[in-house]
């Protein structure tokens, strides 16, 4: 669906609730925790260093549970604060050519470690993709701490099969935007 402006999380409940009923469309389930690439997809892989020491690791975790390495710019999560939990479902809103672009998504896995945390998400039938993302922060033995995506997608929808090279420009613009936007809040 497109919009001109964003619609509020109200007029966005019904489409949630609807699409958390539904499957995902693609496979293999999973298929970022994998260390191989998934074919018949285009596979998408940024690691970025974002900082050094627990402090920073801290502020990226929360980045994550607060959806910050979505650029505020021209991406909307809503429900806002979604919890980071396996079975969230969340509208994605992506804004191209002066209009917002609803997708929905599903949490899939949570990886809450010592040393790793993060989600990947996987493509619903309201996504104009199939895929799944992760969305990583790592701290290493030497402090450092790095922030990945990890993603395979293909065009589900007909106007993102027309429109694949823009759809590819975007995800990569995304990938730059969500590096940026993680950079650690230090109290």
């Amino acid at each position: 669906m497109v919009y001109l402006h964003i619609p509020s999380f109200q007029q966005t409940k019904a489409f949630l609730l609807a699409q958390g009923q539904l499957d995902i469309t693609y496979s293999p389930l999973n298929g970022t925790a994998l260390s191989t690439k998934i074919n018949g997809y285009d596979n998408d892989f940024q690691r970025v260093m974002i900082g050094n020491g627990q402090q920073v690791f801290e502020s990226a975790k929360q980045n994550i549970r607060d959806w910050r390495m979505f650029p505020s710019h021209w991406t909307k999560i809503l429900p806002e604060q979604a919890p980071i939990v396996v079975g969230e479902t969340v509208a994605m809103y992506a804004r191209f050519g002066g209009l917002w672009w609803r997708n929905s998504c599903r949490i899939i896995y949570v990886i809450d470690e010592s040393t790793r945390f993060g989600f990947a998400y996987g493509t619903l039938p309201g996504h104009v993709e199939c895929g799944e993302e992760l969305f990583l922060v790592e701290i290493d033995t030497a402090g450092d701490v790095w922030y990945t995506i990890k993603a395979f997608s293909k065009p589900r929808f007909w106007m993102a099969r027309i429109g694949y090279p823009i759809m590819r420009l975007l995800q990569a613009k995304f990938r730059k935007d969500s590096g940026n936007a993680m950079d650690p809040i230090i109290p």
